[in-house]
């Protein structure tokens, strides 16, 4: 299933404005092949990653992401076309076929890499391949990625994945397989010494020796009463990976979530959060980064509403207590800036713009028009707008909460 909506083509040499990553133009990329040799205690990674590229443009040279940590050893193309050379140098692997490949095109590039991955340096920290006392994982967003696999690391390019990992012995991969496509950030990998536990139909924890579920026993009860106020849960089953490190805080892929042990006690918010995200970024992916708060918006308001029907505090006293936190913006949610894309009144207000859209359109009409929202933008990628729409398809007009909670810096009343 491809994602009919993609980006807005930029000029050639056009960089994203949050990750600075400079667009790779010309293809899209449909399916991502991962084998991968880990031996960990030395950190040290032997890969094969086959790409399945798709021509929009004619093209006899492209570019992929891939930090320079890594050493690339052989590129390869099939159907015919040949490599007349490749360089990979400032994070980008560039690669020069010896004819031109028409455009509509279809073909693989097999990349064959290795050495020791590591994190790259961020804005907002090291993102990408970490190194733990006992293993490995992956957190990319917003552009890890490159550091573990070559790829088109931008959010809106979506493909479908596979991997074979291989560990030392002892040690469990885990990684998010799926047959939907998935943008780079989400992709996966974990490895430590995992036993599996099944918590329910279809939720599963990933857990080290001799550690508990904790909270993790309340994923299933999660995940049924989502599916009412949002729909289906979008993929065949959901994982979590529980590593034995502290870790400073959970993180989401597609279909999988990662927490540290010290967040297995106290955190059923955390909990809710990631799997919130299944749907609210994972199966909903943003086209930009500017449009994060329908991320983080949905996931803090799942937060609330889990407090709520678990009878923790009710939804108003969420919204309450958190509105008066908020402090002055000097940015809209609309376009936050890299900066403060992760700061955490993105999120809170976010959710109270959600709120303030439910007591806008009453409870039947707000949650029609969530699951009609979650629906029609299943597996794609989606923009402010398309939440509008799905209002406006219940006869209900919310222009003007947007454009107040989400174009203004300034605080609106509490709703």
């Amino acid at each position: 299933m491809r994602n009919l909506r993609l980006r807005s083509t930029p000029i050639p040499g056009t960089r994203d404005r949050y990750t600075g990553v400079e667009f790779n133009l010309g293809f899209h990329v449909t399916h991502y092949d991962l084998d991968f040799d880990y031996k960990v205690a030395p950190n040290r990674l032997e890969a094969t990653a086959t790409l399945t590229l798709s021509t929009w443009r004619e093209l006899n040279h492209l570019s992929l992401d891939l930090t320079s940590g890594l050493t690339v050893r052989r590129v390869e193309a099939s159907n015919g076309f040949g490599i007349k050379r490749y360089r990979h140098h400032g994070g980008k692997l560039h690669v020069t076929f010896d004819q031109f490949v028409p455009v509509d095109t279809e073909l693989q590039l097999t990349i064959r890499y290795g050495g020791s991955p590591r994190p790259r340096r961020t804005a907002w920290g090291l993102l990408g391949w970490e190194e733990l006392d006992n293993g490995a994982l992956t957190a990319n967003q917003p552009n890890g990625a490159p550091s573990w696999f070559p790829c088109d690391d931008t959010p809106d390019e979506k493909a479908t994945y596979s991997f074979n990992v291989r560990a030392d012995r002892g040690f469990v991969a885990v990684t998010n397989t799926t047959a939907r496509p998935m943008a780079t950030y989400l992709a996966t990998v974990q490895v430590g010494q995992f036993h599996r536990v099944a918590l329910g139909r279809n939720t599963v924890a990933w857990l080290p020796p001799r550690t508990q579920v904790g909270d993790l026993n309340k994923q299933q009860a999660m995940l049924d009463y989502f599916e009412t106020v949002f729909g289906p849960y979008p993929f065949e089953d959901y994982q979590v990976v529980v590593h034995e490190d502290e870790l400073e805080i959970p993180l989401e892929a597609q279909a999988l979530s990662i927490f540290g042990v010290n967040h297995l006690q106290g955190n059923e918010r955390l909990i809710a959060h990631e799997l919130a995200h299944q749907w609210f970024g994972n199966s909903l992916g943003i086209a930009q980064w500017e449009d994060i708060w329908l991320n983080e918006g949905f996931a803090c308001y799942a937060e609330w509403l889990w407090a709520d029907v678990s009878g923790q505090m009710p939804i108003d006293a969420s919204v309450r207590t958190h509105y008066a936190k908020l402090t002055p913006m000097g940015f809209n949610l609309k376009d936050p800036g890299a900066r403060d894309m992760f700061d955490d009144r993105v999120y809170k207000r976010g959710a109270i713009t959600l709120h303030a859209l439910r007591r806008k359109a009453g409870d039947p009409a707000f949650f029609a028009a969530v699951r009609d929202y979650t629906a029609r933008g299943a597996h794609g990628v989606v923009e402010p707008f398309d939440l509008v729409n799905a209002f406006a398809r219940q006869g209900v007009a919310v222009d003007d909460v947007i454009d107040a909670w989400v174009n203004h810096p300034e605080l609106p009343e509490c709703p």
